[in-house]
């Protein structure tokens, strides 16, 4: 039995596909191009692209459970489609879809929007599925390190809600033991969705907090300037992309995105081990630095 993982050489995917290893699964990874790939030995990666219908239908031979994560494209929506249709073709039952925590509450934001209505079509398309929804990754910190430590202030505009912000790793983890639990399992297992949070719900000042502790000087947080979010992002992605994660972060400020009573506990009794905290991480990337 085989396990499909979209997504597979990503920030996520790349965990996923590392854990189902180590637990024995036969893993097939979808990538554009295999030569790139770098995966674990013992993974066979094959060539495709969610809107390639040719490749995907080779991709679907055999496999009895997938791992739909789609990148945050124009056509999200309609790769999930095309994946999910040609998923029921091959006779794929058993999915673990990436959706994001309060899909249906972000209505306005296109991406958040779009899982949404992935979700919609797993449950009307009767798919035995389990809907991972992870909150913000802590692990897009990375990418501002430098002004961090440059400019003395903690840049991204989260607001004073709260973010339960999740280590990637610890979302990848979380989706192997799922789609092994699926792919195991004697009989079809009832649909689900688990939100995927971090051990603290940090705050723009919180956050900019740990910040200070680890490198022991004062980080400062300027505040939640969702239009100069947008601006800075519009040098290094396109405009629509940009202005989504602005419409991101403005309900970053209005609602947050806080976990559900007995999310952690769920999580940590799922993994066996605490989550990885966000001081973890700002740890280990101002150390390797």
């Amino acid at each position: 039995m085989t396990i499909l993982v979209t997504g597979a050489t990503g920030a996520v995917g790349r965990q996923v596909v590392e854990q189902l290893v180590k637990r024995g699964a036969d893993v097939r990874a979808l990538a554009r191009d295999p030569a790139k790939a770098n995966l674990p030995a013992g993974v066979t990666v094959v060539q495709g692209d969610l809107l390639d219908v040719d490749s995907l239908r080779g991709a679907f031979a055999g496999v009895s459970t997938l791992f739909l994560l789609n990148a945050v494209v124009p056509d999200e929506f309609t790769q999930a489609l095309i994946a999910l249709n040609l998923a029921r073709e091959a006779g794929v039952e058993r999915i673990v879809y990436l959706s994001v925590i309060h899909s249906d509450r972000y209505v306005n934001v296109p991406h958040f929007a779009g899982k949404f209505g992935v979700e919609r079509m797993i449950e009307q398309m009767g798919f035995n599925a389990t809907i991972l929804r992870p909150a913000y990754f802590m692990n897009n910190d990375l990418t501002i390190k430098d002004v961090v430590t440059g400019y003395g202030i903690y840049p991204m505009p989260i607001g004073s809600k709260g973010l339960a912000m999740i280590d990637a790793r610890d979302i990848g983890e979380i989706a192997a033991i799922e789609l092994i639990r699926r792919e195991r399992a004697a009989a079809p297992l009832p649909l689900a969705r688990i939100n995927l949070v971090g051990p603290d719900t940090l705050t723009g000042a919180t956050a900019a907090a740990v910040w200070s502790e680890v490198l022991g000087r004062t980080i400062a947080y300027p505040g939640d300037d969702t239009a100069g979010f947008e601006k800075n992002l519009r040098q290094f992605m396109p405009s629509w992309m940009a202005f989504d994660m602005r419409l991101m972060s403005e309900r970053f400020l209005t609602e947050g995105m806080v976990p559900e009573a007995g999310d952690v506990e769920r999580l940590t009794a799922l993994l066996g081990r605490p989550l990885r905290s966000y001081r973890d991480l700002v740890s280990e990337i101002t150390t390797a630095a």
